[in-house]
């Protein structure tokens, strides 16, 4: 299959220099394949497992074990990282032309007017007790706690006020829609 590598003298200056010559090419190949292709991300995980072999260079002898064996599994074991990290995030996706329209449209001062009368509009609908308890929680930014003392009831009315105002808000903007 080729040349066997030199034996490394180890703890010298060039002992890593050696080890990064003699397996980082091979070990760049084996990544990429387990990263479906993606070089950029396999040298990150050559440069990890190399940084990995640094630290623990007194220790990678051939008579401790194999050293292209272990770079290998350190390798191996970093790139199932990088998969399973990409699996633990969502997947990311492109914006589209209509997601930057409706970005760019929040500033918009005409939108802004338009809420504020539909938000009106609906706030209408509660009474004003459920219309107070909403500007508290809501516009005012409270918890239900710091809401409550300020009105100078329970935390339980708060939260019972909030739910039905916003179940009626609700019914009547489904009924606007229809």
């Amino acid at each position: 299959m080729g040349i066997p590598p030199a034996p490394i003298a180890h703890n010298t200056p060039t002992s890593f220099d050696q080890l990064v010559t003699t397996h980082r090419r091979g070990l760049v190949r084996y990544a990429t394949r387990l990263l479906d292709g993606d070089t950029a991300t396999a040298e990150d995980v050559v440069q990890e497992t190399m940084l990995r072999a640094w630290n623990h260079l007194d220790r990678l002898t051939e008579q401790r074990g194999s050293v292209r064996g272990w770079l290998t599994r350190v390798t191996h074991n970093i790139a199932m990282d990088h998969h399973r990290a990409r699996r633990a995030r969502p997947a990311e996706i492109a914006w589209s032309e209509f997601d930057a329209e409706r970005t760019a449209s929040v500033d918009d001062p005409a939108h802004e007017v338009e809420d504020r009368v539909v938000v009106t509009e609906l706030l209408a609908v509660v009474s004003p007790v459920h219309r107070a308890t909403l500007a508290e929680v809501y516009f005012a930014d409270q918890t239900a706690a710091a809401a409550a003392e300020r009105l100078g009831v329970p935390v339980g009315t708060v939260k019972s006020r909030v739910f039905h105002a916003l179940r009626a808000i609700r019914s009547q903007s489904a009924a606007l829609v229809a």
